[in-house]
């Protein structure tokens, strides 16, 4: 098998590295790195501002290279991984009545998460064309609850928060400007933490909640991996010159001397510096790492505050540091301390822990050449390509460094999802009893995804090539809304029994005033008024039993002055066989309760009359004449306001009654012309005869009940 050689950049803040990477049957060796300094300010946090000066840089190393190699035309490079940037995000859903969450919903959830995370990215930034490199869910929650998952819960609102990681495109255009203009074509690309991840953390340990610092120049990278994957990345504006400022400014040292310095600090115990006066001084190591103890401290707590907050506020299992910056003197033992994890966990590492990796016997192995060795090794087994895509009839590029979804598509070509999901319909607002209810619309259905003309979901992945179409979602559809579905199903109708029978007992049920069935379909704006509790007088009138709320009491009347109670009139209500008291004829009606009711006896004047003994008319019974004649006067008269009452008159409860007794006389025998048609006989002549029982008698004689009366002239 031929040798393959592989020429990669990795471009810095303070310096270029290049370097040839020799790859043959599984095993790499570094060939040759070519370190340079810039020359002038061409970089900042990993952003070229000066192409030309960048591409000067890498001209001469090029050029190095090619009097060793020949001639050199593509070269892997690596995004800067200070560029990314880093953005938290919360998306909070209103949920309706019974609305369960699916999977796919949790998914559109995240999404417009992510879509708010890039909009708040690019405000601070100015900027508006990124890559979303990955995102990671802090939490789920529901009614402000963290909670496991989110599918198939119910509540009020749910609620996810994700922290996502863009790169600004600016970066990669700017990169294969300076590329271009020293005579080179970009041959593989990826992300500095991706590099020095691949080579440092196989695949294998990912799934371990593991830090990566790589510590430059001019700021500190940091990538945090759990769950088999690279779920944040950061970055920190302090770093190596950090240390060397501190050196400059302690002993009275030009920067270049400063930095020269702090390199010597690794190998050597005592060192002679001249400070700018031109004084030589002898320092010993202890005296150098003291003076640096301040700085180092401000960047542990810096690069420890980064990881904290990548990492949800949660130590990592192990840190892992990479770059120049890595061997400032105390620095591991400082960040332990800060993530509160055993020295044992915070290590430096060179890319002589890069396993299958051997160095020409010139090169110096140690952490500051793991970047660049890592974008090699990523250019041969998992370069990140630039992968176009039709959104809707428009050409999207992303940047591939996962399995792209149609979801990354849609973050690409600036669609805004929360924007392409149907709106909901009105809500009706319904006045329940002088309560406010709102009944929500429909919901609105999501967008409609095709996948090359098929219908896909939002999590699908793609391929170069693919056509994504996606419309918005149809709008919502009020919901048909019954008057029976506001209320509770057990308080419409319930069922009693009354005098040993089955009544359904219906409430009433009024819709801006007019009676209506549950069935009644609500409108907007609606006013229902519903007695939810019903009174047992108001099911035994509905039963078509007549009584009055004062019928449970005694029958009562007010006679000649004095207030008289009649019991026996009086009406019974028994509730499961229970008598009930008179006060709570209002209480509440209960499913299945058995009611019997006795209602008042309807009292009249006579029946009055009868019961105190008062006979209404003193009357006897006599034949006149072979004729049965009652004669009648009376004894006893009620009176009502001043009014003779009859007696079918009926008595009304707590009414005022006057009895007018009056003593009865004896009947004679004349009373009985008043009570007969008896005519005297006319054109006759003769004696007159009168008499009782057969014997003579006079007109004046007394008479009695059974007596016999004749009268006729003879």
């Amino acid at each position: 098998m031929n040798t393959e050689r592989i020429f990669a950049l990795d471009i810095g803040t303070r310096s270029i590295v290049g370097l040839i990477l020799s790859y043959k049957e599984d095993h790499y060796t570094v060939e040759k790195i070519i370190q340079k300094d810039h020359k002038s300010r061409a970089m900042l946090d990993g952003q070229i501002h000066h192409v030309p000066a960048v591409a000067e840089l890498i001209i001469e190393i090029k050029e190095e290279f090619e009097q060793c190699y020949g001639s050199l035309t593509t070269v892997s490079v690596a995004a800067a991984g200070r560029a990314l940037i880093t953005s938290q995000a919360r998306f909070d859903l209103p949920l309706s009545k019974n609305q369960n969450l699916s999977q796919q919903d949790i998914l559109h959830m995240e999404l417009q998460a992510v879509q708010l995370a890039q909009e708040k990215a690019a405000q601070d930034e100015n900027s508006h064309h990124y890559h979303c490199v990955g995102y990671s869910v802090l939490h789920y929650m529901i009614d402000g609850q963290n909670i496991g998952s989110l599918e198939d819960q119910k509540g009020d609102t749910a609620s996810v928060a994700i922290i996502a990681t863009f790169l600004p495109r600016i970066v990669i255009e700017s990169l294969i400007a300076s590329l271009k203009r020293a005579g080179l074509s970009m041959g593989a690309l990826t992300l500095e933490p991706i590099a020095a991840i691949n080579v440092l953390i196989p695949a294998s340990m990912r799934k371990l909640n593991i830090a990566l610092v790589d510590i430059g120049a001019g700021t500190s990278d940091i990538a945090i991996t759990n769950d088999g994957t690279v779920v944040a990345y950061g970055m920190v504006p302090i770093a190596g010159d950090e240390i060397t400022e501190c050196l400059s400014e302690h002993f009275i040292l030009d920067f270049p001397l400063a930095e020269e310095t702090k390199r010597k600090i690794q190998t050597s115990n005592t060192l002679v510096i001249s400070d700018i006066l031109g004084f030589e001084n002898e320092v010993s190591r202890d005296e150098m790492v003291e003076a640096l103890r301040p700085s180092a401290e401000k960047l542990a707590v810096a690069i420890s505050e980064e990881i904290m907050r990548l990492n949800n506020q949660n130590s990592p299992k192990a840190v892992m540091l990479v770059g120049g910056g890595s061997l400032t003197p105390l620095l591991p033992e400082l960040l332990s301390r800060k993530l509160n994890l055993p020295s044992s966990r915070v290590a430096v590492r060179g890319i002589e822990a890069v396993q299958g990796l051997t160095f020409r016997d010139s090169i110096t192995e140690g952490p500051e050449f793991i970047t660049p060795v890592g974008i090699a090794i990523a250019a041969k087994k998992s370069p990140i390509k630039y992968v176009t895509v039709t959104l809707n009839g428009h050409e999207v590029r992303l940047f591939e460094v996962k399995q792209l979804l149609i979801s990354d598509a849609l973050l690409a070509g600036g669609i805004k999802f929360s924007n392409m999901q149907g709106t909901p319909a009105p809500a009706k607002m319904i006045m329940l009893n002088s309560q406010k209810l709102t009944i929500p619309g429909g919901e609105g259905q999501p967008p409609v995804i095709q996948l090359n003309g098929l219908p896909a979901q939002i999590n699908d992945p793609i391929r170069p090539g693919d056509d994504i179409i996606i419309q918005q979602g149809e709008q919502g559809q009020p919901f048909t809304t019954r008057i029976r579905d506001i209320l509770e199903e057990e308080s419409l109708d319930i069922e009693v029994e009354i005098n040993r029978s089955s009544y359904v007992v219906k409430k009433e049920i009024r819709v801006n005033g007019v009676v209506q069935s549950p069935d009644y379909e609500l409108e907007d704006r609606d006013s229902v008024k519903f007695n939810k509790n019903l009174s047992y007088f108001e099911v035994i009138r509905q039963a078509g039993i007549d009584i009055q709320k004062n019928e449970s009491k005694p029958f009562r009347l007010i006679l000649d002055g004095k207030r008289t109670f009649f019991p026996q009139w009086d009406a019974r209500v028994k509730v499961n066989h229970l008598p009930l008291r008179p006060e709570f004829l209002s209480g509440e009606v209960k499913q299945n309760d058995v009611i019997e009711v006795k209602g008042h006896s309807k009292p009249t004047a006579a029946l009055l009359l009868t019961e105190l003994a008062l006979p209404a008319h003193h009357k006897i019974e006599v034949s006149f004449n072979g004729d049965l004649i009652v004669l009648n006067q009376p004894s006893a008269i009620i009176f009502r306001n001043n009014e003779p009452l009859k007696g079918e008159d009926s008595l009304i409860y707590d009414e005022e009654l006057i009895i007018h007794k009056s003593s009865a006389r004896e009947f004679v025998f004349q009373d009985v012309f008043r009570y007969s048609d008896w005519q005297p006989p006319t054109g006759t002549t003769g004696k007159v005869v009168i008499q009782k029982n057969g014997v003579h008698a006079s007109l004046d004689e007394p008479i009695k009940t059974g007596d016999v009366l004749e009268l006729y002239v003879k």
